[in-house]
């Protein structure tokens, strides 16, 4: 049962936070050649096809938290620092996407929707930059769930 507990998590976490980490870090540089564009209605439908790839897979990666906990806990590691840590970057991570990124991009695609088209200056890069730090929180919690700091398997 660990085993396919294991594979669930680890494909729910391909599956789903791989697609929100690129689809985040596309948006920003989309919603510039939006502006740039003007009135395109092609470059605005890559921006709002980016935002609901964020939106849907942020609900599918769900599985992922329940996924690792099921799996911890048959494991039994629920007590493990390294497994307490990882929680605690990927309760950051999900905080980070749903408290300011998604919000972020919610923002500028009115901006973007709206009759002159155009963004507050630094808009985007304020979105990039904590599409980095959700990303960057992301990278952590995989280098940490393939190290295992004090793992008995030998990885």
């Amino acid at each position: 049962m660990t085993k396919l507990l294991l594979s669930l998590h680890v494909l729910a976490a391909i599956v789903a936070v791989g697609p929100v980490t690129v689809a985040a870090s596309m948006f920003p540089p989309a919603a510039r050649r939006a502006q740039a564009a003007g009135p395109d209605a092609a470059a605005l439908g890559t921006v709002r096809l980016l935002h609901r790839i964020c939106r849907v897979y942020a609900g599918v990666g769900l599985a992922v938290p329940v996924f690792g906990f099921a799996t911890a806990s048959s494991l039994g590691v629920l007590g493990d620092a390294w497994l307490v840590v990882s929680i605690v970057l990927t309760a950051m991570a999900a905080g980070v996407l749903a408290v300011l990124v998604l919000p972020g991009q919610d923002a500028l695609l009115e901006q973007l929707g709206g009759a002159a088209g155009s963004v507050a200056a630094g808009a985007t890069g304020r979105l990039a930059m904590l599409t980095g730090v959700f990303n960057l929180l992301w990278a952590a919690v995989t280098v940490l769930m393939i190290i295992r700091p004090g793992s008995t398997t030998g990885a």
